[in-house]
């Protein structure tokens, strides 16, 4: 099924902080992610690759900056800009007594989605043979896999994607791999957190530690 996203907007991070209680883990990020574009966010554990995609999520608020969507905050209509927004965090989130079938169903569902794409998202990530099965019976791969084919059953522009090779096979991995390729090449974009190395081609790399938040004992030295 082709598609194209290219006419829709750019998102834009200004200024971005981030407070996680009482610890400020990032300050001064700031990152473009336009039609076709990819943002690759590494970083040590803590560094805050996770929160950064929540916030692009709008499920955090920023401690200072702004994220803008097509020229206009996010913040002025955050439900409209969400339906453009598929985040997979890096847990599976599924449910264990309702098939993998049944599964891209319900998260259609919640999207608003009246006609998914169910039957091309189980195929896209080989799930067809398992599609009846009930998701607890799943291997953690397979799960992964099912998270994943979230993005073909109910399309958005821009992905977030945290640890989206986690337990995932060379096969899986290339699988991925290819997706992301078709959604860059009509328009869309992704930005993904990981620890592993992915052949993205083109993508932008956003090292999180280089935005670290100084720590007090940082600041008590400079006095």
């Amino acid at each position: 099924m082709e598609r194209s996203y290219a006419e829709s907007g750019e998102l834009v991070a200004e200024d971005l902080a981030c407070r996680r209680g009482e610890r400020l883990v990032f300050a001064g990020l700031g990152c473009r992610l336009p039609p076709g574009g990819a943002l690759v966010l590494t970083g040590s554990n803590g560094s805050g690759k996770s929160s950064l995609l929540r916030l692009f999520a709008t499920l955090l608020a920023p401690a200072s900056g702004e994220l803008l969507w097509n020229g206009a905050p996010v913040a002025r209509d955050a439900s409209r800009y969400r339906v453009l927004v598929h985040y997979v965090g890096h847990r599976d989130a599924t449910k264990p007594n309702l098939t993998a079938r049944e599964m891209l169903s319900f998260w259609a569902a919640l999207g608003g989605m009246a006609r998914p794409a169910v039957d091309e998202a189980l195929d896209a990530f080989g799930l067809g043979g398992v599609a009846e099965r009930p998701s607890g019976w799943l291997s953690a791969g397979q799960r992964r896999r099912l998270v994943l084919a979230r993005l073909v059953a109910a399309p958005a522009p821009i992905w977030l994607l945290d640890e989206p090779t986690a337990a995932l096979d060379g096969d899986g991995e290339a699988q991925l791999l290819s997706l992301i390729a078709e959604h860059r090449a009509a328009g869309g974009r992704v930005a993904i957190a990981t620890h592993q190395p992915l052949a993205l081609g083109d993508a932008v790399a956003i090292m999180l530690d280089d935005f670290a938040a100084p720590t007090a004992a940082a600041l008590a030295g400079l006095w």
